[in-house]
């Protein structure tokens, strides 16, 4: 459960509004940059110059996102949700996983 509906009712609701190939395809791609720019953000005091690896991760990772729904001609559901932005990483890993 995840603030009392459970990860599938989740996951539905993300996907029904994530119906236009193209921007599953963008999500497909962005979802993992914004998360691994997120993971490498730690690193950047002890790697000089590295802070534009996650800089350009992030940004390109959210430019997917926007491209993407500009396709699906909806706002992300964040917009209505912020936790919707935890659900766009669990709707990934279902994706890949063939579930979603």
């Amino acid at each position: 459960m995840f603030f009392g509906r459970s990860w599938s009712e989740w996951i539905a609701q993300y996907a029904g509004s994530h119906q236009n190939a193209v921007n599953r395809v963008c999500h497909t791609i962005g979802i993992p940059m914004i998360i691994l720019s997120l993971v490498l953000t730690p690193l950047i005091p002890f790697v000089s110059g590295f802070w534009r690896v996650p800089l350009l991760l992030f940004a390109i990772g959210w430019i997917f996102q926007f491209v993407g729904h500009a396709f699906e001609g909806k706002p992300p559901e964040f917009f209505h949700d912020w936790r919707f932005l935890l659900v766009g990483a669990r709707w990934w890993v279902a994706k890949m996983r063939g579930k979603a």
